[in-house]
């Protein structure tokens, strides 16, 4: 369970496996074209205001305390859908995302340090493949 006090469901709360601090990483992508943003962290109340506000409300490790993506900036984030993974320790927001996702003013948080790795082909005649 969340140390913090939550008003998650808890239908919704006894699945989540969380970090050691209670927190499960939660990825934002926008909704339409499939974009990932960001990551942020939430615990079972910052999931609970995502789910009942429309907005996604982040924890925040360094600061101890909520976020409401883009109450400050105006880069908010509007909620369409939210997931567990398979093993629910991953939430995946899709959102309409206004402006920057990054805190650095980027639009995504993965875009400033793409590294050079080897790429990879898929054999053809695969499985099912002449």
């Amino acid at each position: 369970m969340s140390a913090r006090p939550s008003n998650l469901d808890p239908k919704i709360a006894d699945r989540l496996k969380r970090t050691a601090d209670g927190l499960v990483p939660a990825i934002a992508q926008q909704y339409d074209t499939g974009e990932v943003l960001m990551l942020g962290w939430m615990d079972d109340e910052a999931l609970h205001r995502t789910l009942t506000t429309g907005r996604c409300t982040y924890w925040s490790r360094s600061r101890q305390e909520y976020w409401v993506k883009g109450e400050s900036s105006g880069h908010q984030q509007w909620v369409k859908s939210v997931a567990l993974d398979c093993d629910a320790d991953a939430i995946l927001v899709k959102v309409d995302q206004v402006g920057a996702a990054c805190h650095t003013g980027d639009r995504t948080c993965w875009d400033a340090d793409v590294l050079d790795p080897v790429v990879g082909e898929r054999p053809s005649g695969g499985p099912g493949k002449p």
